[in-house]
């Protein structure tokens, strides 16, 4: 499920009438519970998770340099998110550089409700991520969770430049988890899911 997603999920809870407002802003993201949330005001301050006590310096270098290329491609991917519901297409963004697919359904599923509405989002989500584990494999997998902060990510109807109006019982802040996947040298989140939990 989406940031969008999420949003729209808690505004069908609260008045299923106002389904055209479909993009209730964010996990999407997507976007667990074990992710505090951050005050700052940048998504991109967040430091890798410290990596368990391992057996040698170079095998700690290795999975502190995991954790950080892991969120390196998690933000890559929510900074893509965001510049694509500011203008409720992904053309000309770098989704697809980090997102595979599978995890962008979702996402143009948003943009599409938005572009039929006439609506766009301004300002910026705060996210603030931490990977859980990073699991070795044929394809070795990740697991981040995030608190997302939607305070000042603002769904507006494009004519009027004026907020959309959104239930007051949506959470403005809540868990997120993401999986990723390494393809090669490159993490590609594969699915974001919005918890119905707020942080």
């Amino acid at each position: 499920m989406t940031a969008m997603n999420r949003r729209s999920k808690g505004r069908r809870t609260a008045a299923v009438h106002t389904r055209k407002y479909a993009t209730a802003l964010l996990i999407t993201s997507s976007l667990v519970a074990m992710a505090g949330c951050s005050s700052g005001d940048s998504d991109t301050s967040s430091k890798p998770s410290s990596s368990p006590s391992a057996a040698s310096p170079s095998a700690t270098s290795t999975a502190g340099s995991e954790d950080a290329a892991v969120l390196a491609a998690y933000t890559s991917s929510w900074h893509a998110q965001t510049e694509a519901y500011s203008k409720a297409s992904s053309a000309g963004t770098d989704l697809k550089k980090n997102t595979t697919l599978r995890a962008l359904f979702d996402i143009e599923h948003d943009l599409e409700v938005m572009r039929k509405d006439g609506q766009v989002t301004t300002g910026k989500p705060v996210i603030s991520p931490k990977v859980l584990k990073v699991t070795a494999a044929k394809i070795p997998t990740a697991t981040v969770t995030d608190c997302i902060d939607t305070t000042h990510w603002i769904l507006t109807d494009k004519a009027t430049k004026k907020p959309v109006p959104l239930p007051t019982t949506r959470l403005i802040k809540y868990v997120s988890t993401a999986s990723l996947e390494k393809w090669g040298k490159t993490w590609m989140v594969t699915k974001l899911t919005a918890q119905e939990q707020a942080c």
